[in-house]
């Protein structure tokens, strides 16, 4: 493992309920792998880690982007939503963020960014909705002119 790339890279964030039940019915599956292997587990407390062969290790990013391109082939997805990655995910919940109405130092706050540019400029992406949005709000202030 490399070290993190910042002193922000490790941090606390909230999950909603929702997310917590999820990870929460993962745990025990995670507990049996400890236990089959606990003389050899690498115990460094991955949310993911490997089940067999390296037990504990974390998985391999390009494990991860080969199964993620496979669910999104066997979904039917267009070709350019093929090319996504796990990385894409940060992109995609900065810009969801931002279309829920959550500020900007809070999103910052939640990547980890201290520099607002960094946000703005790679991470924050203008959605279908937030351009409907735009429009929306431009026909009732010409209406109330």
């Amino acid at each position: 493992m490399v070290p993190p790339k910042t002193a922000t890279s490790r941090r606390t964030i909230d999950i909603d309920p929702k997310v917590l039940a999820v990870l929460e019915e993962h745990c025990p599956l995670q507990k049996q792998v400890r236990m089959r292997y606990r003389d050899t587990y690498h115990d460094e407390d991955f949310v993911f880690d490997k089940m067999d062969g390296y037990p504990g290790y974390p998985e391999l990013i390009k494990t991860i982007e080969n199964r993620m391109r496979r669910l999104l082939k066997i979904a039917g997805l267009n070709k350019e939503l093929l090319e996504l990655t796990p990385h894409s995910l940060r992109h995609t919940h900065t810009s969801l963020l931002a279309e829920a109405g959550v500020s900007l130092p809070e999103v910052m706050e939640r990547l980890g960014h201290k520099d607002e540019d960094t946000t703005k400029n790679i991470y924050l992406h203008v959605t279908k909705e937030m351009e409907k949005e735009a429009s929306q709000k431009f026909a009732r202030l010409m209406e109330n002119l």
